[in-house]
């Protein structure tokens, strides 16, 4: 009678358990090196030879330095220049570190009571302007963060700023008319106008018009 134990091929339960373990080391390795430094690097290479401007930020610069991104809005609140839409960002407008809107609906007392006392404002500072205030010169974005307003908003601004500037009303709206972006397929959507690159451009404008 044969009484050998039979041969098991199976290896010993520890020496499983470390080979399973370098495995999973060798892949999260593996995968660190490419999500962690390679996919961005190759990301970061491709965005800086192909799009560097957006990839930096979208700066506008006059002079040398920069003064703002055309992605981000500036609080501007002198009748001389244009407005853009109200942010409702902490602890200031148009803070880039905290985006985000109110979050009040449509039936908030707070949000009317707002609308009321924004549209006050714009009627104090232009009294002589009786068209309707579009909606989004007394409305905040979702982001806060909003660069752009809509043509209309613009256009009912262009008296204020030029009386502010001793400007033509016609030549304000002008320039705001060649400010205007337009969108990439007609119908589908609204012109729009930057108010950083707004300003800026009356800023360059010629001497004012008496």
């Amino acid at each position: 009678m044969n009484t050998e134990s039979p041969s098991t091929d199976k290896a010993p339960a520890g020496e499983g358990l470390g080979t399973t373990l370098r495995a999973a080391v060798l892949l999260f390795l593996l995968l660190s090196g490419v999500t962690g430094l390679l996919y961005p690097l190759l990301v970061t290479g491709a965005a800086q030879a192909l799009f560097p401007r957006q990839a930096n930020g979208s700066l506008i610069e006059r002079g040398g330095r920069p003064v703002g991104s055309a992605l981000i809005g500036q609080a501007f609140t002198e009748p001389r220049y244009f407005w853009g839409r109200p942010s409702a960002t902490a602890p200031a407008p148009y803070n880039a570190a905290a985006s985000g809107g109110s979050n009040l609906g449509p039936t908030s007392e707070p949000l009317n009571d707002a609308v009321r006392e924004r549209i006050a404002a714009l009627r104090a500072a232009d009294p002589d302007n009786t068209a309707p205030v579009p909606v989004d010169l007394v409305t905040a974005s979702g982001s806060g963060l909003d660069p752009h307003i809509s043509l209309a908003a613009a256009l009912y601004q262009a008296p204020r700023v030029a009386r502010a500037r001793g400007l033509a009303p016609s030549a304000v709206a002008a320039l705001v008319e060649r400010q205007a972006q337009r969108p990439l397929i007609p119908g589908l959507g609204e012109p729009r106008v930057n108010v950083l690159e707004l300003n800026l451009a009356l800023e360059a404008a010629a001497a004012p018009v008496r």
